[in-house]
């Protein structure tokens, strides 16, 4: 693991600096934000359980005049834990998407990131991330804008925004795991990592990223909301981590990352953008 010795000068400009969330270059021990960031995600499912088991909040849409779906009946898979959450076979699959999601962000601040979190940040990325949860869950919820009338399992949305989230996930996953055993190696001190997943997009993780949001939100609130979600993302990394990271990675890695840049043209998603 990287010390606080091993921390580099951040040599991007103030303005770009400001633009990103992420501490590049700096490996100083934040043991206090990790545990907090940690927390805020372990415990955020529970919200997403609440909602899909208990309709939590629900009585506030009924007083507007929303609908809601029925409850359904609880999945049969004979695993008594699993059945003794009492949620229908699609709210089981929301309420795993969220779980997983969780998992996999607990295990990024754990074992893969370097840079510091902040108590602040990690409060902020886990209130971002159960915002996006809850507004899939609700749509779910909403006879209006719901992707499932419950009547089917599994329905084309389920299927198709299931897809998206396992592809994405573990794409985001692995080329992080990928990276991190790179960068583990001190004979790769000072190298940008271009191999495994990274070769097909030179922000693959991000792009990941993108396509499980998209998915998870197609399973929920169907394919208009997917859509949006997908586009805020795509469009945020585009504008905003994208540039500012180019920059750094630019500074650092000099002719090594505009060779890698013109080896691998897509940003994202392979073959796409």
């Amino acid at each position: 693991m990287p010390s606080a010795r091993d921390s580099i000068e951040d040599p991007r400009s103030d303005v770009s600096k400001s633009r990103d969330l992420i501490a590049r270059g700096d490996y100083t021990p934040t043991p206090a934000g990790k545990a907090v960031f940690f927390l805020a995600r372990a415990v955020e499912p529970y919200l997403q359980y609440s909602i899909l088991a208990h309709g939590l909040g629900t009585s506030l849409l009924h007083r507007i005049g929303l609908r809601t779906l029925p409850a359904g009946l609880p999945a049969n898979t004979g695993i008594s834990f699993i059945d003794g959450l009492g949620l229908s076979p699609y709210r089981l699959v929301l309420f795993g998407m969220a779980v997983g999601a969780a998992a996999k962000q607990c295990v990024w601040v754990t074992a893969l990131s370097g840079e510091p979190m902040p108590v602040d940040g990690a409060l902020m990325v886990g209130a971002f991330n159960a915002g996006f949860n809850t507004v899939a869950s609700y749509a779910f919820l909403l006879s209006a804008t719901s992707a499932s009338t419950e009547a089917n399992f599994p329905q084309p949305a389920l299927m198709i925004g299931s897809g998206l989230y396992v592809v994405g996930i573990l794409t985001e996953l692995v080329a992080e795991i990928q990276r991190k055993r790179f960068k583990a190696d001190p004979s790769n001190k000072g190298k940008a990592y271009t191999g495994g997943l990274w070769q097909f997009a030179r922000h693959i993780n991000y792009g990941g990223y993108t396509l499980w949001r998209a998915g998870y939100a197609i399973a929920g609130g169907g394919y208009a909301l997917g859509a949006a979600v997908g586009a805020f993302f795509a469009w945020d990394f585009s504008q905003r981590a994208i540039p500012v990271l180019d920059e750094y990675c630019g500074k650092r890695y000099g002719a090594a990352w505009e060779r890698f840049k013109r080896d691998t043209p897509y940003q994202l998603i392979p073959y796409v953008y």
